[in-house]
């Protein structure tokens, strides 16, 4: 009791120390997903002074507005911040743990335990357990995941982390476990850079990947937006609209729609029931746009999209070259190939209710204008998979995977899952430690990302 209570007074880093260490592990690298690390805004001008802006619940929808509203440049690749007096960085405390560990590691959110950003905690926990040390045997990798998933930095800041944990270890090359995204990462990684892959890499974990994209929750975030936190914590958090106007500037979304090449058991479409006037009467019609056709809804849809920031209006439409940086991506996904000797393990979510067709408007209350289908609430039609990802799409890896394993469990909580737990630690080879200490890192944090 007194302990809980003390966590909650001195929100410092991870409290996990990792005090009971086996020396006979090969180093953990846990690579996390869209939305799954914390970001913080930083001042240019002042640049010891950060703010957390992803994720927060306290002033959550004034600060991503402000800090966080981004647009595409297409000369450099990246999206950058609509504020040009900031920059947007991943704080790198703990060894990378702490950017994917609690996403609001606010004193109020551990001391009501919010599960929601509880991300990595629970992995982070058992690893330690097991006797990983943080710095030697354990380490986070979080990015900027507004950005391409084959992005410069993003791929050049991976290639260090996996040099640190290789030297950290005494020479021992890395066991990575990657979620959602962060599996598209790994494998951009391996096609832009197998050699150093094959190099620093022992095996490859990998959870709820939308290897061939996630068509129902990808199309809608385009259109309407998404909303991450449900129920009553939805008043604080950042609403559905405000995150569709960074989602349609950012090239890792566009990256995870539905893979025109791969051959689903049924293509994913995108459904609008029309009403139009004809030889002067009025007729309804349901049109239907598949992977291929979309892009001409998205156009039509967003045409007209834009956001007003400081008083400046500026215009945010579908973004066609982010599409073409996409269809790029696409290519180097479909091509990646994984190393010969390296063991793959897939971890896919299942008998959950997954979005994958998505329908606009009904027979009843057609759609006269396409651009009102962003303000139109979506009805979908499901397929098995975690809720976020179909099943169909996180087992096809495209590779010669020794283990794929579906678990009965949703999109983030398959991070916390105990069956996922005794697959990891099969695979890793290891099992829990009969004793772990725990004590906070910081002493006090009252400031920071507040």
């Amino acid at each position: 009791m007194l302990t809980d209570y003390l966590s909650c007074l001195l929100p410092g880093r991870s409290s996990d120390s990792g005090d009971s260490v086996d020396a006979d592990r090969n180093p953990v690298l846990l690579v996390s997903g869209v939305a799954g690390s914390i970001l913080h805004s930083k001042s240019k001008k002042f640049g010891s002074f950060e703010t957390r802006v992803w994720v927060r619940l306290l002033l959550a929808e004034h600060e991503f507005k402000k800090k966080l509203w981004s647009i595409y440049n297409p000369k450099t690749g990246y999206t950058e911040a609509l504020d040009d007096s900031t920059e947007i960085v991943v704080p790198q405390d703990d060894y990378g743990l702490y950017a994917i560990d609690i996403l609001d590691p606010s004193m109020m959110i551990k001391c009501i335990r919010l599960t929601g950003v509880y991300h990595f905690h629970d992995m982070i926990h058992m690893l330690v357990k097991c006797g990983y040390k943080k710095g030697t045997t354990l380490f986070g990798f979080g990015y900027d995941f507004r950005q391409s998933n084959r992005i410069d930095k993003a791929m050049n800041d991976l290639k260090e982390k996996l040099t640190a944990a290789y030297k950290a270890s005494g020479g021992r090359k890395v066991d990575i476990i990657s979620h959602s995204m962060g599996g598209l990462l790994i494998k951009c990684f391996i096609s832009l850079y197998s050699d150093v892959f094959s190099k620093y890499v022992n095996k490859w974990i990998t959870i709820a990947t939308p290897f061939q994209g996630a068509p129902g929750c990808i199309n809608d975030s385009l259109l309407t937006g998404v909303q991450f936190v449900d129920g009553f914590e939805s008043n604080f958090f950042v609403s559905r609209w405000t995150m569709h106007q960074l989602l349609v500037e950012c090239p890792s979304i566009y990256e995870m729609l539905p893979n025109t090449d791969f051959k689903w058991e049924k293509q994913p479409e995108i459904l609008v029931w029309r009403k139009k006037s004809k030889d002067g009467n009025t007729v309804v019609k349901l049109e239907r746009y598949d992977a291929s056709t979309s892009v001409t809804l998205f156009e039509e849809a967003l045409k007209s999209n834009e956001l007003n920031l400081h008083g400046k209006t500026v215009p945010l439409p579908f973004n066609l070259s982010i599409l073409d940086w996409a269809a790029s991506t696409r290519k180097i996904l479909n091509d990646a190939q994984l190393p010969k000797g390296i063991p793959l393990y897939n971890i896919y979510g299942t008998s959950f209710d997954t979005p994958f067709d998505v329908s606009y408007g009904s027979e009843a209350s057609p759609i006269e204008d396409l651009t009102n289908v962003c303000h139109t609430m979506p009805q979908y039609s499901f397929v098995d998979g975690d809720g976020t990802v179909p099943a169909e799409s996180a087992m096809a890896d495209n590779c010669e995977a020794v283990e794929r394993v579906g678990v009965q469990a949703g999109h983030r909580g398959l991070l916390q899952d105990e069956k996922v737990f005794e697959l990891i630690k099969k695979w890793l080879g290891v099992s829990n430690k009969t004793k772990v200490h725990s004590r906070t890192s910081r002493v006090m944090d009252l400031y920071a990302g507040q």
